[in-house]
């Protein structure tokens, strides 16, 4: 029960104080005037004012509400390393018991800081105590203890922010003592054009001690395909470390710090960069001989790429005519042999024939020099062919033969035949997944082609046949460079749509590009990606079986990743992952080792910029709330993390500091729900009429006499 005295005026309230003052000079005026029965007529008066008040007695029914003590667990990236989580499940474990021993209090643990994909970076326990805190009535938070490392990124400035008044404590997970090294990347590019250099801008890092000054570490360099290189750094100075791109798509460098004894995780003494390769331009040589058909078919598809640049050159009319044309007239530019064919000939990225013929109008020695352009030097030759390439000025009677996949019989199909994918062209990824291929047995549905030159393959890869399984279209990695032969001349009917026509840009285009070493074109491919914390592990091979994966985390421990067939030529696993970071995939390939890096987890730079524990950012705040921090850890906890040391938990009511030397408190709210109310009238009825009219003849009577 509660008693209480509330007011009610008869009159508006602004009268009723007007009254009050003028039956208060009134007062004053007669007892200064020592008027008798002055001391009767202010009573009088004060009835009246009273009556006016209408004064009431109000007895309540209270039930006591429960205080809410809101406990918010940090689980962000920080709380995953060391013993961290050991200590913070040590910590739960006492507040649930302490806690729980105070009596009318409510404990709501809320989880906050945990890593997401489309979560805010850093660590934000506010942002998760303000979502708990929205069906909670303010006047019911008796405090809040913060579990975490002390790394929080969204600290108010002002107590006021908060929406409630009551104690701010912190308990700090890890040491005091703790110090940690990390790699920071100041500058760094995301592109590179083939062949050339940028510079990165790294810095080593320590944090949770104080350095020696000018102190010197160790700082690993890994590039692809290179010896590892050393370098000695400073500890807080930048250093500039060229990046080359040597190829096309992915370029990956890998920097890490030496790991020092006693420090709190190597996870983040690994940084890699991985910048794209790109091509500044992709200068292509077509030269076509005898008009045909389908002849600006080539042209066509690399004039509509906007990266390359074509040089053309149509052979119109043989040297071995004779019709009396004047020399001059022959061509509108003269073929500059010489300057293509020998002093250019590195500036190209793919040479093209296009029905070409050997009629004397290239010397020997410049099929010679494209030869070693293809086998030294990396460069690409493709061979469209025909019923040119199986005759007897074919291109496989000059110095080329030795780097062409295959040798012409002599014959030619002249005949209909649908191109088909052969049990290789399933794997490869210039044929593989080609729209219209057909499935389960089925036969292609593309339009009939009706020519082909037939060859011997010698060696290479068949990944299309034609008539009579005649290889239609062959591959070859030659030395450095690659080599394609395509055996017939009418593709143009894809092209044109001949019965329904046929993915005819998709397989030049892809065939092109895998000339001139695409990554995305390779046969032997490793990709890895994540999701969260499952990574993904693809593996494209020309094998019938690939070998297992090591998957390598970002503290050095190494796993296994079984792949399983998902496909001609593709192979998938996946793994689950318990650290976030940098993880390294890499297996054996037929051509070499294979490698490929994802980052597993949320990737949040800013969340491992600073691992070690502190109490300074959350200090101004306790100290604004009267609250506490205190570290838990000791040399004990670096053990086994379950040597924690929880401060003593009591309640005040009205108390203005909640923390001291080994103990905190909450807030006694003392709220309460009211679940019923009487009113009692003390100044109305009868009565209050009988005391002012007793009060006003007692006056008149002492003031007669």
């Amino acid at each position: 029960m509660n008693w209480s005295i509330d007011f009610a005026p008869l009159i508006p309230e602004p009268w009723l104080w007007t009254a009050a003052v003028v039956a208060v000079v009134l007062c004053v005026l007669l007892l200064l005037r020592r008027s008798r029965g002055a001391a009767l007529r202010a009573l009088a008066l004060a009835a009246v004012i009273a009556a006016l008040a209408n004064p009431t007695l109000r007895q309540e029914d209270r039930e006591r509400l429960a205080n809410i003590a809101l406990v918010v667990m940090d689980e962000s990236t920080s709380q995953s390393i060391d013993k961290r989580p050991e200590q913070t499940a040590a910590i739960r474990a006492e507040l649930e018991k302490k806690l729980g021993a105070i009596p009318d209090l409510e404990v709501k643990y809320v989880t906050a800081a945990r890593p997401s994909e489309t979560g805010s970076r850093g660590t934000n326990l506010f942002g998760d105590l303000n979502v708990a805190l929205g069906d909670i009535p303010p006047d019911r938070v008796a405090g809040v203890i913060l579990v975490t490392d002390g790394q929080v990124h969204d600290v108010p400035k002002k107590a006021e922010a908060l929406g409630f008044n009551a104690p701010v404590h912190t308990l700090l997970t890890g040491r005091p003592d703790e110090f940690d090294r990390r790699i920071e990347i100041v500058k760094a590019p995301k592109y590179g054009l083939v062949g050339q250099t940028r510079d990165i801008e790294i810095r080593a890092i320590e944090t949770g001690r104080n350095s020696k000054s000018a102190e010197l570490v160790t700082l690993k360099v890994r590039r692809d395909g290179k010896p590892d290189e050393l370098l000695s750094v400073e500890i807080g100075r930048s250093i500039t470390i060229p990046m080359d791109f040597p190829h096309a798509g992915t370029n990956i460098l890998e920097a890490e710090l030496e790991t020092a004894p006693g420090e709190l995780t190597p996870v983040n003494n690994k940084a890699v960069i991985a910048a794209e390769g790109v091509r500044e331009n992709l200068r292509v040589l077509l030269v076509s001989g005898e008009p045909h058909a389908g002849e600006r078919t080539w042209r066509n598809l690399l004039k509509s790429d906007a990266s390359v640049d074509l040089v053309h050159f149509t052979i119109l009319r043989p040297p071995e005519k004779q019709d009396g044309t004047p020399i001059n007239q022959l061509s509108l530019i003269a073929f500059p042999t010489r300057e293509l064919f020998s002093e250019k000939i590195r500036d190209f990225d793919l040479i093209i024939f296009d029905r070409y013929e050997h009629r004397g109008i290239l010397q020997l020695s410049y099929y010679d020099n494209i030869a070693r352009y293809v086998e030294n030097n990396g460069g690409a030759l493709l061979i469209a062919a025909g019923d040119d390439y199986a005759g007897s000025t074919t291109l496989y009677r000059t110095p080329l033969a030795p780097v062409l996949p295959a040798k012409p019989t002599g014959r030619v199909f002249e005949e209909p035949f649908k191109a088909t994918i052969t049990a290789d062209g399933a794997r490869h990824p210039v044929t593989r997944g080609l729209p219209g291929a057909g499935v389960d047995g089925k036969p292609p549905t593309w339009g009939r082609w009706f020519r082909q030159a037939e060859v011997k393959s010698d060696r290479g890869t068949t990944i299309m046949s034609g008539a009579q399984e005649s290889p239609l279209l062959l591959l070859e990695k030659r030395g450095k460079g690659r080599v394609a032969l395509l055996t017939s001349d009418h593709a143009w009917l894809w092209a044109r749509g001949f019965e329904g026509g046929g993915p005819h840009s998709d397989l030049l285009r892809r065939l092109s590009h895998w000339l001139m070493k695409e990554p995305d074109l390779e046969e032997e491919r490793l990709i890895a990606s994540a999701q969260g914390l499952k990574i993904t592990i693809e593996r494209h091979s020309m094998g019938e079986t690939v070998a297992p994966v090591r998957l390598t985390a970002a503290d050095g421990t190494v796993s296994q990743v079984i792949l399983e067939a998902a496909g001609p030529g593709i192979w998938r696993g996946t793994a689950d992952v318990k650290l976030p970071g940098l993880y390294k995939a890499a297996t054996d390939g037929p051509e070499g080792p294979l490698t490929a890096v994802v980052h597993a987890g949320t990737e949040d730079p800013r969340e491992m910029s600073d691992v070690t524990a502190s109490e300074k950012a959350l200090q101004p705040l306790a100290s604004q709330t009267g609250g506490g921090v205190f570290w838990t850890g000791s040399a004990a906890t670096a053990v086994d993390g379950s040597a924690v040391d929880v401060p003593r938990i009591s309640m005040l009511a009205t108390a203005k500091v909640f923390s001291g030397s080994g103990w905190m408190a909450l807030k006694d709210r003392e709220a309460y729900l009211t679940r019923g109310v009487k009113i009692f009238p003390l100044f109305t009825g009868l009565l209050a009429l009988a005391a002012l009219l007793a009060l006003l003849t007692v006056a008149w009577w002492r003031e007669g006499r």
